[in-house]
């Protein structure tokens, strides 16, 4: 592996038939989870592939040419082209490796294959998702001196990370940006010794066997496994989301409100998440109309009274939904009076949808016992119904869904996890 600057860039260039490069910053937390792909993916390619490191803050100039902007950024370039993917943020060994394979010819693809060697890892205790349940039960394991390991397909903090200001954090008396909570979390659960495996992918669950299979050549084997991995936006499953997922239609208003200075917009949905994250869009947006099945929020008081007086939001209550679809740059979406049976169109700009969650578990396929919308039964001590496994976080079936609760259900499963060794 070797570092260079902007004033050797050109020379690498025109020497290598085939570069990456790596453009990566000191005290960046994506940065350090590329490092050991970057490196590994350098044993296997290298004699086909430069690979190359440069910090990109003392060059600039070379960053901005290139139209990076933030750390870490994976450029690909043949013949002196850039090339391929631009990867950015939790980068995945998958990524990289469709992209160097793109470059090269395919039996040379299929020798290096053939020399990827299956690899396995013991650890006591396994946590899936590095969300605040999962990093609060791997400080407390790592603090009892348990080799702790957590896995998980993104970066740490789960929902947080994405979430804009966190106002109800113990310990906080001013309001938090989500991405540096998360970030203090994953710190901590560091500094107590765990380690972690992040944007990575999850190829296989087995909970009987206490195994797990990641990046498709390591196996993970571990006495106890526990289960915190969230869950994830439910979607409206009408005509045109699907099509227009990212094209008009956001799930997240950290991500998209941006986009959407002195527009209007539609948000779906008037529960907690809606009704807050209006809060947010109402700081770009013009105009924000929402749509409510019922006659009625059902967000907290306090989040309610803020959303019924701000003058950007107008409320659709007992109104539905029925269908997505583009006009021109204008988003419509075709509603239903739900007591008269009037169907109308609502024009705007882009739309927000907050209409609940799921738990994230596509990977389980082991016979936990669930309650009737998915989520995992445990009992007081987190258990699951399989000896060995633990479940924590919003992935559990329970009333309250917070960072609060994500963070206690976490320390009563470590406890436990930790009376088992």
């Amino acid at each position: 592996m070797t570092e260079i600057n902007q004033d050797s860039f050109e020379k690498e260039l025109n020497a290598n038939e085939n570069l990456v490069l790596d453009f990566y910053s000191t005290e960046c937390p994506p940065c350090e989870a590329l490092a050991p792909k970057f490196d590994a993916l350098d044993k296997l390619y290298g004699n086909d592939i430069r690979f190359l490191k440069i910090f990109r803050q003392e060059n600039r100039q070379l960053a901005e040419k290139l139209g990076v902007s933030s750390s870490p950024t994976l450029l690909f370039f043949k013949n002196g082209k850039q090339t391929g993917d631009v990867l950015r943020g939790g980068i995945k060994r998958s990524d990289i490796m469709q992209n160097l394979d793109a470059m090269l010819p395919e039996d040379r693809v299929r020798e290096i294959h053939s020399a990827i060697k299956p690899k396995t890892t013991e650890t006591n205790s396994l946590i899936l998702g590095a969300g605040p349940g999962g990093l609060a039960a791997a400080i407390y394991l790592a603090q009892a001196r348990i080799d702790t390991l957590l896995v998980d397909p993104a970066l740490p903090g789960g929902q947080v990370s994405t979430t804009h200001m966190v106002s109800n954090y113990p310990g906080f008396p001013e309001p938090q940006p989500g991405f540096m909570l998360a970030h203090f979390m994953s710190e901590q659960a560091k500094n107590a010794g765990a380690n972690m495996k992040v944007a990575v992918d999850i190829n296989k669950i087995d909970l009987v066997k206490k195994e797990v299979v990641v990046d498709g050549h390591e196996t993970i084997r571990a006495r106890n496994i526990l289960i915190s991995t969230g869950a994830s936006p439910r979607y409206l499953n009408i005509e045109g989301e699907r099509e227009y997922y990212g094209r008009g239609i956001s799930y997240c208003a950290t991500c998209d409100a941006k986009y959407y200075h002195d527009r209007e917009v539609v948000i779906i949905g008037g529960g907690n998440t809606a009704v807050e994250e209006s809060e947010l869009i109402s700081k770009f947006a013009s105009k924000i109309t929402m749509v409510q099945q019922l006659p009625y929020l059902t967000a907290n008081k306090v989040a309610q009274e803020r959303a019924e007086a701000d003058p950007k939001i107008d409320i659709l209550y007992s109104h539905e939904p029925r269908g997505f679809e583009k006009r021109g740059d204008k988003m419509v979406v075709r509603i239903e009076n739900l007591e008269s049976g009037e169907k109308s169109e609502l024009i705007s700009d882009g739309v927000f949808v907050f209409v609940g969650m799921k738990p994230n578990l596509d990977l389980v396929s082991d016979p936990l016992e669930k309650d009737e919308w998915g989520y995992i039964k445990v009992d007081e001590n987190m258990r699951t119904s399989i000896p060995g496994v633990y479940a924590a976080g919003d992935v559990i079936s329970k009333q309250v869904r917070q960072i609060t609760t994500a963070v206690g259900d976490g320390t009563i499963a470590s406890l436990a996890m930790a009376r088992s060794e």
